[in-house]
């Protein structure tokens, strides 16, 4: 082409818009400050309410994968091992919010000699999938997280994220529970301006494990949501976990943070019964809990030692299982009985009792009357 011709070509080409970056490098920068955490931390409540440590003899989750789907986790954190990232922000991996951290920390924080704080379940796989960069994230991005964790072989999916019902969201917890992961949601908290609480997805489809909060004497938290049907409490207000910055963070509160526990308690039971598959896994946490009272408090506070040992029925007998024996009833001749009343004793006894008394009379009659008959010579008395 020559000429004209050629010069119009080159400027067209020229005029013609680039191509558009990828999604990634459209994202605008975002400021990554999270607060600031503390350097010193103490053993929680929650730690020592549930106790962790009596079920690591028998696992600490290991062989089991747990997907985190937050704000990003702190890979620098010396008690947070990831094996696998991914980010559907394009900002990268940092935690901006700390939100993310605290959910790891809590399902999966390694012991370190010196730090009283561990996880609940500190053997399992970890992947984080950063979805947000705010305590709430995109519907279509949560989705898409969900679904790609069960496709990463994820058998346990912690979701602390408050969302509404969305098709796309539907379908991707469909599709994971398909896959056998165990989803594990927070049921939201009351943050409407009127208090009135509304149903928190993906908490409230079906087969996902629900899980409301639970102050530190075992009562739901004023805050814990109603509305979505919770399966059981976990803690949720005043805790601590692992926060940005090599940190730790205090006074956590929110159905989000009891979410992890029980994610935890369910990683624990997957690594020590494989034979169970994602609703088996949650009937035994739902049927191990201490029980609850009240409205939102489902089945009560999760239980990690009796989730993981208790025999429970219609489960394979040979199961690998370690449960501490019931007590053995009392033989039925050790157990104290009333006796038979026996009328035939009781008539005897009276009767006996009578003739005593008749005999008693008897013998007073004597001693005064005798006496008597004695002095007058046994003659009856003059009338007068």
């Amino acid at each position: 082409m020559r000429g004209p011709g050629l010069l119009a070509t080159v400027l067209a080409l020229l005029l013609v818009a680039p191509p558009a970056p990828p999604a990634q490098a459209r994202t605008a920068p975002v400021r990554c400050a999270p607060r600031k955490g503390g350097m010193g931390v103490a053993e929680p409540w929650a730690q020592r309410r549930l106790d962790p440590k009596r079920v690591w003899p028998l696992t600490t989750g290991e062989g089991v994968t747990v997907a985190v789907i937050d704000s990003g986790v702190d890979l620098t954190h010396p008690q947070i091992r990831v094996a696998k990232e991914v980010d559907y922000t394009g900002t990268g991996h940092r935690d901006c919010v700390g939100h993310g951290t605290a959910v790891a920390g809590i399902i999966a924080a390694q012991y370190v000699k010196g730090v009283p704080f561990v996880g609940v379940a500190p053997g399992v796989r970890l992947i984080s999938l950063k979805q947000t960069n705010e305590e709430n994230g995109d519907p279509d991005a949560l989705a898409r997280a969900i679904a790609d964790a069960a496709d990463f072989g994820a058998d346990v999916i912690n979701v602390s994220i408050d969302a509404h019902d969305e098709p796309k969201l539907r379908q991707a917890v469909a599709y994971a529970l398909g896959k056998d992961a165990v989803i594990v949601a927070a049921a939201g908290n009351t943050t409407a301006d009127d208090g009135t609480p509304e149903a928190s997805y993906p908490a409230a489809y079906p087969g996902v494990l629900a899980v409301g909060s639970a102050t530190p004497d075992g009562r739901r938290a004023d805050f814990s949501n109603t509305i979505t049907p919770v399966s059981v409490l976990g803690p949720g207000q005043d805790i601590t976990s692992t926060w940005p910055g090599r940190s730790y963070m205090s006074g956590l509160e929110g159905t989000s943070f009891a979410a992890p526990y029980v994610a935890g308690v369910a990683a624990l039971v997957r690594a020590r019964h494989p034979e169970l598959d994602q609703e088996r896994v949650r009937w035994r946490i739902t049927a191990t809990a201490d029980g609850g009272v009240g409205t939102g408090t489902g089945a009560g506070m999760v239980n990690p030692m009796l989730a993981v040992t208790a025999i429970l029925p219609l489960e394979a007998v040979d199961a690998p299982v370690i449960a501490p024996p019931a007590p053995a009833p009392l033989p039925r001749n050790a157990v104290s009985r009333a006796a038979p009343v026996d009328r035939e004793a009781i008539d005897l006894a009276l009767t006996i009792a009578a003739a005593a008394l008749c005999g008693v009379g008897l013998i007073v009659a004597v001693r005064v009357f005798v006496p008597m008959g004695r002095r007058r010579r046994w003659r009856p008395g003059r009338e007068r």
